[in-house]
This record gives C-alpha cells, structure tokens and sequence, in this order.
C-alpha cells in the first residue's frame, strides 16, 4: 500500500480539506442556491441495474448544506432530520455560525450541529422541525472490491443534486484530509474512487449499485488551478461507511467518539532500495495496548493481521478500520528476526 497520494494531499495543505464548505462562495454560479434546487428524480422507470435506478433511490437522501461562506452535502440518516456530513463542512457552525439544509424537494430547514470528530472528520447535525424525509440504506464497506460500480452524489461548487459515476480505485487508501488550518489533518483509510469529486460534494454519499452508501465524500487529490480552487482529476476519497457507522451512532447518542489505537508512535523506514519498509516504533504510550503485548522501541511494524504496513501512515489508517477492543495480530521485525505479536486495541478515551 503506498501513501503517495496521503502524501500528496498533506503537501498541498488544503486540496483535501478544500474539498469543504471552504471554496470561494463567489465562484459558484448565480443561479444556484438553497432557493433554486435542482429536481432531479425521474418519474420514469429506470433500468434494473443503471446509474439512474441508484439516482432515483439516493437523491431523496442527499442534502446541501448552507453554511454561509460555501457549501458542502450531507445524507439523511433519520426521518426526523438527523443528517451524516464531513467535520469540515459544519465546523464554522461550531464556532457561531449558522446553517441551513435544502433538501432535494426544494424545502429547507435550518440547522444545529449535533456533535463532530475531527480524528474521523465525520459529524452529526440535526435539521429542524422537519419530519417524514427518506434516511439513506447504510450498507458495508468491507466487501468492497476494486474495479465494482460506485455513483457518488452532492453538491460540487453548489450545484445540489449532482450525480456522477465510476468505479472503486482502491481500497484502504491512508489519506490525510480534514484540516483546514484551524484543526491537524487526519489521516483516514479511504475508498478511492474515480467518480467525479469536487469542492462542495463533501459529507455526501459515495453508494454502491444496490443503493446503498457505502462511503462519506470527503477528499479529493486536484493541483491547484491558476484561481487557487481545486477541482476533480479523477482521484477522490471517502471514508468507508463501516468506519462511519460506529461514529455516528456515538455523536447521536451524545458519547464522545472513540477510536482504536495501539499506544505507540511512528516513522518511516527505508529500506536499503529507498522504499517505505514499514512503520518503526519510535516510542510506546505506558499501559498502552502496545506496552502490555511487549512491543519495543525499534521494532518495525510490517503487517496488521493481513494489512501491509510500508509507512507511518498505512498503520494509522489501518488500525482505524477496528474498534476499541478487537484484536489484531502484528508481524514485526526485531533484530533481522520476524515475529507475531497479538495485541486487544484500546481506546483514545481511556
């Protein structure tokens, strides 16, 4: 697995978290606002199996969400307005400022944000005094195979209700994104997708053929154009469903978000060809996970479970596809000799 594109991403300092509410307001087109929805569900029976049958099923459950300096998209995941989006769409909400969803049947509601974390850059907002909206089919990230037929859906540079089609790219993808100069980027397993993603499709749905969301939008790789706005190069990025799920439901129910860790701090290593050979430990957390399995400092972590390690970034990823109290088996390298090491993940809120 390599990490080039995390790399990438963190060197541009904002194409990930760009892919936000952050985008100049001024370079979306006038006749798109929260008063012009687009109405883009056909009456017409679509064919069993089209990017339009997957449309008609998930556009009722997309929204856009207004939060006065640009735009981004959200799913509905409840009947009474509870709404799944990116950290990095509402936190100018977290700090004072309003929001406002328009929904795709041309209604609008203002907006409260419910909770956020940053580590996943998902977040939780609740639309007010509505009742009776179309909560989107959560599916499963983890039978995903590359090559398989994705559509996503959002509102790129304001223009609500837009569909767009591809195929999974890649699978567990380290991916730094949601920072946005106020908050330290995370670095996330992402589904990679060449389906079109821009500025504004952030929080919205990235779904399988079945309908289903099996992914939140919420980065994208773009070199930064003359203006400075980015835009789709066909390297776009969500954060898996299976990851988002056990998140949401925390934020909804007014936990804090819990995540797994090991307990250690990292670096790359090179190895004698110049390539990443995986993630040294570089120091151990006291009664962390790692310190009870007998980890070192100067091990060299090569795989988790079935995952190859190549850099500091693979680990990070990795170990956020589990949950607090799974358990995982490492292979390490310690003095040329390679070893298995069986560790019960804790918790960054113990």
């Amino acid at each position: 697995m390599t990490a080039i594109i995390a790399g990438a991403l963190a060197g541009l300092g904002g194409a990930a978290a760009y892919d936000s509410l952050t985008d100049d307001a001024s370079v979306r087109p006038s006749n798109t606002s929260l008063d012009s929805p687009a109405s883009n569900v056909s009456d017409k029976p679509a064919p069993k199996g089209s990017v339009q049958e997957v449309a008609n099923a998930i556009l009722p459950s997309v929204v856009m969400i207004n939060a006065g300096a640009g735009s981004g998209s959200g799913i509905v995941i409840s009947a009474d307005g509870l709404i799944l989006t990116n950290n990095h769409v509402v936190e100018g909400a977290s700090e004072g400022g309003e929001l406002a969803v328009s929904f795709n049947d041309g209604s609008t509601a203002s907006a409260d944000v419910l909770g956020t974390d940053p580590v996943t850059d998902l977040a939780v907002i609740q639309a007010e005094d509505v009742s009776g909206l179309k909560p989107a089919t959560l599916g499963s990230s983890s039978d995903l195979a590359v090559g398989q037929q994705v559509v996503a859906v959002g509102s790129p540079f304001g223009l609500d209700s837009t569909v767009t089609s591809g195929i999974v790219s890649a699978l567990n993808r380290p991916v730094s994104a949601g920072g946005s100069g106020q908050g330290e980027p995370t670095v996330f397993p992402a589904v990679q997708t060449d389906a079109a993603i821009n500025p504004g499709n952030s929080g919205g749905p990235l779904v399988n053929m079945r309908g289903e969301v099996i992914g939140i939008n919420s980065a994208i790789y773009s070199p930064t154009s003359i203006t400075g706005q980015s835009g789709s190069v066909g390297l776009g990025f969500a954060v898996p469903i299976d990851e988002a799920r056990p998140i949401a439901n925390q934020l909804v129910d007014g936990e804090e978000p819990s995540h797994a860790q090991i307990g250690v701090t990292v670096t790359n290593q090179s190895g004698e060809n110049g390539l990443s050979g995986g993630a040294q430990v570089h120091s151990i957390e006291e009664d962390s996970a790692a310190d009870g399995a007998g980890l070192e400092q100067g091990d060299l972590i090569t795989r988790v479970d079935e995952h190859v390690i190549t850099t500091s970034d693979d680990l990070v990823a990795i170990v956020r596809t589990f949950r607090p109290g799974d358990e995982v088996s490492l292979t390490v390298l310690r003095d040329g000799d390679e070893q298995q090491i069986d560790l019960t993940l804790g918790s960054d809120t113990e």
